[in-house]
């Protein structure tokens, strides 16, 4: 029987120390964790994508969205359609000759997956990195909505450039 991260089994209650209680709620409740983040089907697909951005391969990132699919970059407007989004990301590819999704938080809240990360990259020379939220929506196998948020300013700044790349910004 596993512990939720509030109760506590009547084993550990007899040893009434504060280390051993913690140290078996947390090995628990990280196990726990674990074994879904591993079977949840819908975090799966996300880290395919992270996958697929860290090792730059532009067209399955498109290919893991659905075909009427959305990625919003919350200071802008939203790229709707598949092939609308894969044109969006080559083209922001072709400038990039490193990138790592350094991801620090992921897991599910209710049906979306959250993914906290600093994404490091080397962008036309120029080495910056930029603190990430994304919230995702999954349908099946491919991501029907992406969320962004990030200060714009800040990713502008870490990419060397002095004019936003997207002239609708």
């Amino acid at each position: 029987m596993g512990l939720s991260p509030l109760a506590v089994s009547p084993a550990i209650a007899a040893d009434t120390t504060p280390d051993s209680v913690a140290s078996e709620v947390s090995h628990n409740y990280m196990n726990k964790d674990q074994a879904t983040m591993q079977q949840d089907p819908k975090i799966a697909v996300v880290q395919e994508m992270i996958t697929a951005w860290n090792e730059q391969q532009w067209n399955k990132i498109g290919d893991l969205f659905t075909e009427d699919g959305v990625l919003h970059s919350m200071m802008l407007d939203p790229i709707v359609g598949r092939e609308a989004i894969r044109a969006r990301i080559v083209a922001m590819g072709e400038g990039i000759e490193e990138i790592t999704l350094h991801i620090h938080n992921i897991g599910r809240v209710g049906d979306v997956v959250v993914i906290e990360r600093t994404d490091e990259f080397t962008y036309k020379g120029h080495k910056g990195k930029v603190p990430v939220v994304g919230i995702l929506e999954v349908e099946g196998d491919k991501v029907s909505v992406w969320r962004e948020y990030y200060d714009r300013a800040e990713l502008i700044e870490a990419m060397g450039l002095s004019d936003d790349f997207d002239p609708a910004a």
